[in-house]
């Protein structure tokens, strides 16, 4: 028995409870939980926006420590620390073929199975296939990665989701520039790792937009050198801080369709704007075929910040113990699984940055 976060239905509030773990087997590993963030994308598979398998425990982003192993896993072993990552590849498939991991067509293949099950014997899935939301998870063997030397398994945590995906979006997806000029709209988990790694790109000037004025302090400790209350005039304003011209790159954290086309709107003439928010259906983006042939701009998707997390790990450990990312500062709140309803909240109010739990 352990103790989990559960959500028995879409749309319903999480449930604080115990769950049965099966014993590991084969091809499958058991881990400890050291800390897990609460990321945006678990609210949305609580509130239907990304549809998987219920009642699951959710909670994607997450480290830990080894418990047992099962048949056939050598990369780890009990007592080691590892990172989880939620969108293990296949190898196989035609994306991982041509080295797009990230965009794996069976990378979420895992949710469908049956995970655990509750005191009464009900079926749970896991959420995102490692259900982070817990005390201990078993999962598959490509699911965890071992955990880079040196760096305590609580910051490691944010390393599962809005680190890779945050450093992945800037270096990846947009290819930043030294020089280059880049605005970030939405500074949330995923928005400080953005400014961060813009930082490290060598960003000139790094925008951070946002509705809260009270995260200015945060986004320039992330590396902002210029901050932006989110309103009608963004374009404007981004425009002035950049000689005129609009930012060389745009990176949208939000998922909503008027944020899409604000961050359009503040790209120069010949810039990219990338969109890493999870939006639902009904956020409809349009555009005029006169103003795509004239501004010349590039609009592009980002899954998972187009990362290969073996490959993109031992860089941002790098970065990290050299001091030039900090994890530490991307936290603003930390709690146990029974605050995770309460960090929900906050992150539709746009409050704080990222929430962890620690077990």
């Amino acid at each position: 028995m352990v103790r989990a976060a559960v959500l028995s239905a879409v749309g319903a509030p999480m449930e604080i409870t115990d769950i049965v773990l099966p014993e590991p087997g084969p091809g499958r590993v058991r881990v400890r939980l050291a800390a897990a963030g609460v990321c945006h994308s678990d609210l949305s598979l609580s509130n239907g926006t990304m549809r998987v398998p219920v009642p699951a425990v959710l909670g994607h982003e997450g480290a830990g420590t080894v418990v047992a192993t099962g048949e056939g896993v050598t990369h780890v072993a009990p007592g080691d620390g590892v990172v989880l990552n939620w969108a293990p590849s296949c190898g196989s498939c035609h994306h991982c073929g041509i080295g797009e991991v990230w965009l794996c067509a069976s990378a979420l293949a895992g949710t469908s199975a049956v995970h655990a099950r509750t005191a009464d014997g009900t079926e749970l899935h896991p959420g995102l296939n490692v259900a982070a939301f817990a005390e201990e998870t078993v999962v598959a063997a490509n699911c965890v990665l071992p955990a880079p030397d040196g760096i305590p398994l609580t910051d490691a945590a944010l390393l599962g989701c809005a680190v890779l995906t945050g450093y992945g979006a800037v270096h990846h997806s947009a290819r930043v520039r030294a020089g280059e000029s880049v605005v970030v709209f939405g500074i949330g988990g995923v928005g400080l790792a953005v400014l961060q790694a813009a930082r490290i790109a060598g960003a000139s000037t790094i925008v951070a937009v946002d509705v809260s004025p009270e995260k200015e302090e945060l986004a320039r400790r992330a590396g902002a050198t210029d901050y932006v209350v989110a309103s009608d005039t963004t374009p404007r304003a981004v425009r002035a801080l950049t000689g005129g011209q609009g930012a060389d790159v745009a990176v949208e954290c939000v998922g909503r369709a008027a944020t899409i086309r604000t961050a359009w709107e503040s790209t120069r003439r010949g810039g990219r704007t990338t969109v890493v928010g999870i939006g639902g259906k009904d956020q409809q983006v349009t555009f005029n075929a006169l103003e795509i042939f004239h501004w010349g701009r590039t609009l592009s998707g980002c899954v998972y910040g187009n990362s290969d997390p073996a490959r993109d790990l031992p860089v941002l450990a790098e970065h990290i113990r050299a001091g030039r990312f900090d994890l530490s500062m991307m936290v603003t709140d930390r709690i146990g699984l029974d605050g995770i309803p309460a960090a929900f909240d906050h992150m539709i109010a746009g409050k704080g940055g990222r929430a962890l739990v620690v077990f």
